[in-house]
């Protein structure tokens, strides 16, 4: 791992054809931890983002520069074709680094993501919504915030988990450092990052799409997104909303499975 002040966070478990995970915001690597099981027999490679986990990263300053430091860091351990596994911010992670470098996705994998905001009103409201909450992250602290987050309508469904498992999920946001957050909001949030709409037609790549059906939104953006892909299919499981390998690990891992199962990497 690279020693520079750029290198981000990760964890290899496994041996076999290889699958890079992206976490959402305010999430780690340890994320995945339920669905490991369910991809036994592949080499997993875990990613910390800037401002997450140990990433502290805050030299990348643009979604644009993060996929340029996965890129380096992948080249460096010998991994040039993977498939790419992302979730919400990590899923529009994904989306720029396989339009970036399409030649090193075999598969794109992308839960509860979204292309970018489709006009540059949308973007430049969003960029104000993003740095107004990452002012909100640094004056209230991270304890305040967490309490906000968990209670916004996109994570609803989340109430109705185990008292066990809605710890472990706020434990996991509290285990960050204000700086962080709010960097990655302005750095990474949605208003910074580019559109991508008009790029989906262009991925050649298999494509998987997962929501839950109780994030409405994101149902009503990734059937739109499968219109635009080539080559992609969109599942929507039952009983679940945004953070589908969180809320049902089990169905998710199936999923995900039987995907790579169908489209192996061939030499």
């Amino acid at each position: 791992m690279s020693l520079d002040d750029k290198a981000l966070h990760f964890e290899v478990v496994g041996d076999g054809e290889p699958i890079v995970l992206l976490h959402g915001f305010t999430g780690t690597l340890n994320t995945w931890e339920s669905i490991k099981t369910y991809l036994h027999g592949y080499q997993l490679i875990l990613f910390d983002l800037p401002g997450h986990g140990s990433s502290k990263g805050y030299t990348l300053t643009t979604m644009q520069a993060c996929c340029n430091q996965l890129r380096k860091q992948l080249t460096e351990m010998n991994i040039y074709k993977f498939h790419l596994v992302g979730y919400s911010m990590g899923g529009r992670t994904a989306i720029h680094f396989a339009n970036e470098f399409p030649d090193m996705v075999h598969s794109l994998i992308l839960e509860s993501a979204s292309p970018g905001l489709f006009s540059e009103l949308e973007q430049r409201q969003r960029q104000q919504n993003d740095k107004d909450l990452a002012n909100y992250i640094l004056q209230n602290g991270i304890e305040d915030f967490v309490d906000y987050w968990e209670n916004i309508p996109l994570f609803l469904s989340q109430k109705e988990l185990s008292e066990e498992k809605r710890q472990q999920i706020r434990n996991e946001r509290l285990s960050h450092q204000p700086e962080g957050l709010a960097h990655s909001l302005q750095s990474m949030g949605t208003g910074a990052q580019p559109s991508f709409w008009n790029d989906l037609k262009q991925f050649y790549m298999k494509v998987l799409l997962v929501t839950g059906e109780k994030d409405l939104k994101f149902v009503n953006i990734n059937k739109n997104m499968r219109e635009k892909f080539p080559n992609a299919a969109l599942t929507v499981c039952k009983n679940v909303g945004h953070a589908v390998h969180v809320e049902n690990p089990q169905i998710f891992g199936k999923i995900v499975e039987e995907f790579l199962i169908r489209n192996p990497i061939t030499t």
